[in-house]
């Protein structure tokens, strides 16, 4: 008997079963196929999506925080003026006086002045000022000293300093004076005048080496 080595033939039937047998993926499963690609990427879009409208709102309150800071910055105007008011004269610094204004912007700043009943150049208990002024030389630090406010030129007479308004501010030292170290010549100093929001304006000046009724403070 002669045995066939070669490829093995397959008959009419058994060919046929197995073209039956045989399966493809059918139009159902692509379309379940597409519709699962197209749902994970309609998910990640959201997310990056979301991500960026995110960020773009984190950078546009960064900016109008920024701007409104800018807004509510105080600076000064014109000289300042620091004042001997004992009589007689002693030679010590008991008044600080300067004009400040909105450097840009329209958001009022509250200068509603402390109280100050004893007038020793702290405030009361009690007061509800906003605007607090400091000060500072190379021996001491005072966080919270009293002060008046008056407008200058235009104004609506309240306490809220406004854009184009100006208002003259003068710093009671009452304290440093009769402390243990007063102010006095040839001394660095700093008022630190802080809003209750907004930038702190630093006014640093040196005393010259005299100390007269009114000295000016370049």
């Amino acid at each position: 008997m002669v045995q066939h080595l070669g490829k093995p033939r397959w008959t009419g039937g058994e060919l046929k079963r197995l073209l039956q047998d045989s399966r493809g993926i059918t139009g159902l499963e692509t379309a379940i196929i597409l519709i699962a690609f197209v749902v994970v990427a309609s998910v990640f879009a959201y997310t990056v999506l979301s991500a960026g409208v995110f960020s773009a709102q984190k950078g546009k309150e960064a900016i109008y925080g920024g701007l409104k800071k800018v807004s509510e910055t105080l600076e000064p105007r014109g000289t300042v003026v620091a004042k001997d008011t004992t009589t007689p004269a002693d030679g010590k610094i008991d008044q600080v006086i300067f004009t400040v204004a909105l450097a840009l912007g329209n958001d009022a700043v509250d200068f509603a002045p402390p109280t100050d009943a004893a007038s020793d150049g702290e405030p009361d208990a009690g007061s509800t000022h906003k605007t607090i002024i400091s000060y500072i030389d190379d021996t001491q630090y005072l966080s919270n000293l009293s002060w008046t406010k008056t407008q200058l030129g235009y104004g609506n007479g309240d306490n809220l300093l406004n854009a184009n308004e100006q208002f003259e501010i003068a710093v009671n030292l009452a304290k440093v004076a009769g402390g243990s170290n007063p102010l006095k010549t040839d001394t660095t100093f700093t008022l630190e005048v802080k809003p209750s929001h907004g930038s702190i304006l630093n006014i640093t000046r040196t005393t010259p080496g005299s100390i007269g009724a009114v000295v000016r403070l370049d």
